[in-house]
C-alpha cells in the first residue's frame, strides 16, 4: 500500500508550489508523520510540517431505462506539504 498515491497539480496548488508548498493525494488512513516520512524518503527533500484536507465524495444520481441508480463517488484525502526554506521538488524531472 504506497502512502502518496499522486501529486496535484492544478492551478491552485501551482501558485502553493512557489511559496514551498506541494499537494499530495494521499492514503484515507496516512497520518501526517508517514505523510512526512514518505515524502522525504521519496523527493530527498526536507520536510517542515504537513496539513491534511478530507473530503467527503460527491453524491451522484443517473436516470436510467431501469429506473434511479443513486452512489457517491469516493472519498479522498490531500496533503499540503511545506518543505523547508530552499529546497523544491520537481514532478517533471522524469518526462
Amino acid at each position: 500500500m504506497s502512502i502518496l498515491k499522486r501529486p496535484l497539480v492544478t492551478e491552485k496548488v501551482s501558485a502553493l508550489n512557489e511559496k514551498g508548498k506541494y499537494g499530495f493525494e494521499v492514503d484515507f488512513d496516512a497520518n501526517k508523520v508517514e505523510i512526512k516520512v514518505a515524502v522525504e524518503k521519496l523527493y530527498n527533500v526536507n520536510v517542515k510540517s504537513v496539513n491534511t484536507i478530507t473530503i467527503m465524495g460527491k453524491k451522484k444520481v443517473r436516470f436510467t431505462k431501469a429506473g434511479t441508480l443513486s452512489g457517491r463517488k469516493p472519498h479522498i484525502k490531500k496533503a499540503i506539504v511545506t518543505l523547508a526554506p530552499g529546497e523544491v521538488i520537481d514532478f517533471y524531472s522524469n518526462v
